[in-house]
């Protein structure tokens, strides 16, 4: 089976297991996810703010999908990835609390139609778009999308689920076809999509 038909075989098993897991989670309150988000600011409100070490750009907030910024806080508290800072404050959340914060950082979304930068490297046309779009818009709301992310942010997060820093069956089963230059361009790649994500700042949460 062709690694294109694979990827859409798994995604249409995970669209049918989301649907028959049970209602959907209630809406967030984006007003009350900006009051309580300002201990988000220490890293992800700050321009190029850096992780210690290793030594990669936090990721960029604003424009993400609500239901995938849930999805990786539930993930840092549970320990299914491994970031010491991600779970102290992941853990100190509610669900409603996530719900109310990724309602606030997703308000401005991006768009699904933008053209593609550049060309895509043949492993992101083989692995990565049925889920990330080719312009790295996420096609669905737990798929994270890309466009603009750091591309050492997206390097990082790739090797991690090679090493399983990182638990998701779906994205481990495709790291491993993935060699260290793959992982290179596909970062890169994404990272030039335009329009991009965008870092919280300050004086917008003011």
């Amino acid at each position: 089976m062709p690694s294109t038909l694979r990827c859409w075989v798994r995604v249409a098993g995970v669209t049918l297991a989301l649907a028959l897991a049970g209602p959907g989670q209630a809406a967030g309150d984006a007003q009350r996810g900006k009051q309580i988000g300002y201990t988000c600011l220490g890293c992800h409100g700050i321009e190029d703010y850096k992780n210690v070490y290793p030594t990669y750009n936090v990721p960029k907030l604003v424009g993400q999908h609500p239901e995938y910024i849930v999805a990786a806080l539930k993930a840092y508290r549970g320990k299914q990835r491994s970031h010491g800072t991600m779970y102290a404050q992941a853990s100190s959340l509610s669900d409603q609390d996530m719900q109310d914060l990724a309602a606030y950082l997703s308000k401005q979304a991006l768009p699904s139609n933008a053209p593609t930068v550049g060309t895509a490297p043949a492993k992101v046309t083989g692995l990565c778009s049925a889920c990330h779009g080719a312009n790295g818009v996420g096609l669905m709301g737990e798929y994270p999308t890309l466009a603009g992310q750091h591309s050492d942010y997206l390097a990082r997060a790739l090797v991690e689920y090679q090493k399983g820093d990182r638990k998701n069956a779906i994205m481990q089963s495709f790291v491993t076809q993935l060699s260290a230059a793959d992982i290179t361009a596909i970062a890169d790649f994404y990272g030039a999509q335009r329009p991009e994500l965008q870092t919280v700042l300050r004086r917008s949460w003011l």
